[in-house]
């Protein structure tokens, strides 16, 4: 009897263990950073407000683009998703010009072609919702040749930044690594 009962109590206490032991290390992969965070940048212009969800991927010592880089690797290159996981969302409450693409109001998914790593063209694509790497090419509204620059240093953490540059216009940025792109946004 008495053996049952030790029995039955270490049971209890070892799941008692086992209990705390797996809520802590669920709460410490919680408190882990993601590895591509989500990410968010808006702006608004002409009172209209202009929004990009996304994921922010890191360098983390890889090489990113060119041959050989991890975008190369994508199942869509020398299209990239602009960002990781999810396809990037683009929200328009106004009608745009996106550099020359006419851009009517409403939601998006924003690609880059990074086949040169020195030349991108923005894509804004009409399908929204999907996965990073669903990518239909019937699906593009347009694509528009940003302006290239490089960075002091490089950037580590994949950066979108949308920014006004006057009453009716604006600038989309994309910036990681040793690559800033930009494009001109006009309210219309």
């Amino acid at each position: 009897m008495t053996t049952l009962l030790q029995f039955k109590r270490d049971a209890a206490l070892h799941a008692v263990v086992l209990a705390v032991a797996l809520f802590g290390m669920a709460g410490f992969a919680s408190a882990q950073a993601a590895p591509s965070p989500d990410a968010t940048t808006s702006v608004t212009i002409g009172g209209k407000t202009l929004s990009i969800k996304y994921s922010a991927p890191s360098v983390r010592g890889r090489q990113i683009f060119g041959p050989g880089g991890l975008i190369s690797k994508d199942p869509n290159y020398p299209v990239w998703r602009a960002g990781a996981n999810s396809a990037t969302a683009f929200h328009t409450d106004a009608d745009l010009m996106i550099g020359k693409i006419p851009v009517p109001k409403g939601d998006y998914t924003i690609y880059a072609l990074v086949e040169d790593p020195n030349n991108w063209q923005l894509i804004i694509n009409k399908q929204t919702g999907q996965w990073g790497l669903t990518y239909d090419a019937a699906q593009d509204l347009g694509r528009v040749k940003m302006t290239m620059t490089k960075p002091s240093a490089p950037i580590e953490v994949y950066k979108m930044v949308l920014s006004s540059t006057g009453a009716k216009s604006g600038k989309l940025l994309l910036e990681w690594e040793r690559h800033i792109a930009s494009v001109s946004i006009t309210v219309k």
